[in-house]
């Protein structure tokens, strides 16, 4: 892979949001040549990529066509077309996570089935083709009903309470799941390079803003016992060597009141679970995305301090051209780093940057943390 650091090396990135504008900005220290496919004229990425094109993800013949003369492709969001991908592959395309990979994600149906059968610990589920599957359901009630395609960051999940609520489920192919009882949402990012070589970053714990059901607050690493990091990391790692993925894998969790741990969904790419990496740890998690895709060694993801992460959301009554409220203020503290995403446009709970806040103490890190979140406002 010697070209790859004499600026040879053609990189084509599906999405061109947030996380794509990430990823660029560490590839800049590969000499990288990114070339960017989005839908919207507008992305975050549009002015930092050495090409950007305006179309469709999920159309074969615009990822095709995007896609032919590049050395290798790589995602930022997983609702692609995949069987451009796979033919890509077959042309000699490197697409890193694979095409497979990403089918296999894209359905939350074919991942709880993933995991049913490489004995991953998860919540009982039952899949459901129509909404009236679900009056003959094996799952008790109140239980979660999710799509199995297309949701994200909370779309596509309704909690079932009694039968009355059916009527207003969704009537797509869907999985019914356990309502579980957790303590805490709990993620682990791993990398895995060509070679198998497998690392994972601290376990992480969550909080979720409960209107938008995003996360909204991240403290790592996580101070759970000892054994439950471990548990956690280990799930982790197995997950990423039973697919054989080539790239960077988040894995949700819960962590049950009884100390359990159970996964919940899987994300194939760099992740808002991660984000705190930039400033957080040794190698950030779009580093460790390329050295995996590039298939170089996988980089320290030790800590440097404690480190919170606070996704900057569009407050719930503004809608328009986007203002920040309270940049100067948080920026005079130290330890507080912003990342605004260039999104021209804000809208109740868009996610329009994130903020990391590190302290050696840890106290004084989520202190400082929450000061942030009441001071630091997107409105129009």
């Amino acid at each position: 892979m010697a070209k790859d650091f004499y600026g040879e090396l053609q990189l084509g990135i599906l999405g061109g949001g947030q996380l794509g504008r990430m990823l660029i900005q560490e590839a800049i220290n590969y000499n990288v040549n990114v070339h960017v496919l989005d839908p919207d004229k507008n992305a975050p990425c549009r002015k930092l990529c050495n090409r950007f094109e305006c179309g469709s993800l999920s159309d074969f013949d615009t990822v095709y066509n995007f896609g032919k003369d590049l050395d290798m492709i790589t995602i930022e969001i997983e609702k692609v077309n995949v069987d451009a991908l796979e033919k890509l592959e077959e042309e000699g395309v490197v697409v890193y996570p694979q095409s497979r990979v990403i089918r296999l994600i894209q359905d939350k149906g074919m991942q709880k089935q993933f995991f049913k059968q490489n004995d991953i610990p998860t919540a009982p589920f039952q899949l459901i083709s129509t909404r009236e599957n679900l009056y003959e359901s094996n799952i008790a009630l109140p239980y979660v009903q999710k799509l199995r395609r297309d949701g994200y960051d909370g779309k596509g999940v309704k909690r079932i309470n009694s039968v009355q609520d059916i009527e207003d489920a969704f009537p797509q192919p869907s999985l019914v799941e356990e309502l579980v009882d957790f303590e805490k949402e709990i993620a682990v990012i791993v990398a895995r390079n060509d070679r198998g070589d497998v690392s994972t970053f601290p376990l992480v714990e969550m909080e979720f803003n409960p209107e938008a059901n995003l996360v909204e607050f991240l403290i790592s690493p996580s101070v759970l016992p000892f054994e439950i990091q471990t548990q956690a990391e280990d799930i982790a790692r197995k997950i990423a060597a039973d697919l054989q993925i080539v790239g960077l894998l988040a894995v949700e969790m819960f962590l049950t009141k009884d100390g359990q741990i159970l996964v919940n969904e899987l994300a194939p790419r760099p992740h808002n679970s991660g984000h705190q990496t930039i400033e957080g740890n040794i190698t950030s998690q779009f580093a460790q995305h390329l050295r995996a895709i590039f298939n170089l060694p996988l980089g320290s993801t030790a800590a440097r301090s404690t480190a919170v992460m606070i996704n900057l959301l569009g407050e719930a009554k503004y809608e328009g051209l986007a203002k920040y409220e309270g940049v100067e203020e948080v920026l005079a503290k130290e330890g507080v780093f912003v990342h605004l995403y260039g999104k021209k446009y804000t809208k109740p709970f868009r996610k329009m940057g994130h903020v990391c806040i590190i302290n050696d103490d840890r106290e004084t890190a989520v202190k400082n943390a929450r000061w942030v979140q009441e001071t630091l406002k997107v409105k129009a």
